[in-house]
């Protein structure tokens, strides 16, 4: 299908895409609801080039002005709603939305108007655009994008297709990311920790603090039962570092006891993420009961559950440590 190529998994979206455009029955409202990473807004985008395109055949042509606009982001017609706040405020709609709405297409048969996070719409600005979800001009088309659309109010939703992307096949992604050239023993890590996330898988595989980590990390996990009180603090202290990043690195944590975890029962290094960490993780599951495994696990869940509740950082790390170590 012409346009949605660059696009992996979701197949069923686009179809639906693809056959409004072909059977003239183009809705309206869209609500495009999925975690970040799926593609929700190259799904809105490509959608509104395709209907925005002036050539002959297939669409988008990619060569017509209105291919050009969209392609640079300067399309008149396709309208990004902005905001300065962590919330989308009843201003913010009735600016960029309700007010620009009665206005006809500059130069195009759809004026589209994508709103990006749309979940940080406040309730007065869902109500405000409720009215013009309800009797919209013939040429205009609403694209809410959201991790969720159900925080949408009811009255917005039920005048609305509303389409929910799923995770990629891990078929799929695994070949995307060895087309992209991606070191094969990081396949498999980056695939679990993403789940399907085609977007976050490829954010963390160019990510050269990414990188950093998992060696750091590794290197740690290997040698905590070696440790000492000192040298203990300073793996805390690197681990800092990648603050913005410890759900990742809380995650890789139980990639990696996971495997340990099964080698214990299988001894069957084939089933390994870290087959290349053979040898580490052959040394502590013949050192850890699976009692003590599975002590390790719940400290990480602990840990993640301190971190959500703003416990301190470098005292919840320190706490999973020598649970670790213990």
């Amino acid at each position: 299908m012409a346009g949605f190529e660059k696009i992996l998994g979701n197949e069923q979206i686009k179809k639906h895409f693809y056959d409004a455009i072909e059977q003239n029955k183009v809705s309206h409202g869209y609500i495009l609801s999925g975690e970040n990473g799926l593609g929700k807004m190259t799904f809105a985008k490509t959608f509104a080039q395709m209907l925005q395109c002036e050539g002959e055949g297939e669409k988008p042509c990619d060569v017509c002005h209105s291919c050009r606009q969209c392609e640079s982001g300067n399309h008149p017609d396709i309208i990004y709603v902005t905001h300065e706040k962590s919330i989308i405020g009843v201003d913010d709609v009735r600016e960029q939305i309700n007010q620009d709405i009665v206005i006809k297409p500059y130069s195009s048969p759809y004026k589209i108007y994508i709103v990006d996070e749309a979940e940080k719409m406040s309730v007065q600005a869902q109500n405000a655009l409720l009215k013009t979800i309800e009797e919209p001009p013939a040429y205009a088309i609403l694209m809410l994008l959201s991790t969720d659309g159900e925080n949408l109010l009811p009255t917005i939703r039920s005048r609305c297709i509303t389409l929910k992307l799923c995770p990629v096949a891990e078929e799929q992604m695994e070949q995307y990311l060895k087309l992209q050239g991606i070191e094969e023993d990081r396949i498999p890590i980056l695939m679990k920790l993403a789940r399907g996330n085609i977007g976050k898988a490829w954010k963390m595989a160019e990510s050269q603090s990414f990188h950093e980590m998992i060696d750091m990390i590794i290197k740690m996990l290997e040698n905590v039962w070696k440790m000492d009180i000192i040298e203990m603090m300073n793996a805390i202290e690197r681990l800092s570092k990648y603050k913005i990043e410890i759900y990742d690195c809380l995650d890789f944590m139980r990639l990696w006891f996971r495997d340990v975890l099964l080698f214990k029962a299988t001894s069957d290094m084939n089933l390994l993420i870290f087959k290349n960490n053979y040898k580490s993780i052959y040394e502590i599951a013949s050192k850890c009961s699976y009692e003590k495994l599975e002590n390790i696990l719940q400290a990480i869940d602990k840990a993640e559950r301190r971190l959500n509740a703003n416990v301190n950082f470098e005292q919840t790390l320190e706490l999973m440590l020598f649970a670790f170590h213990s």
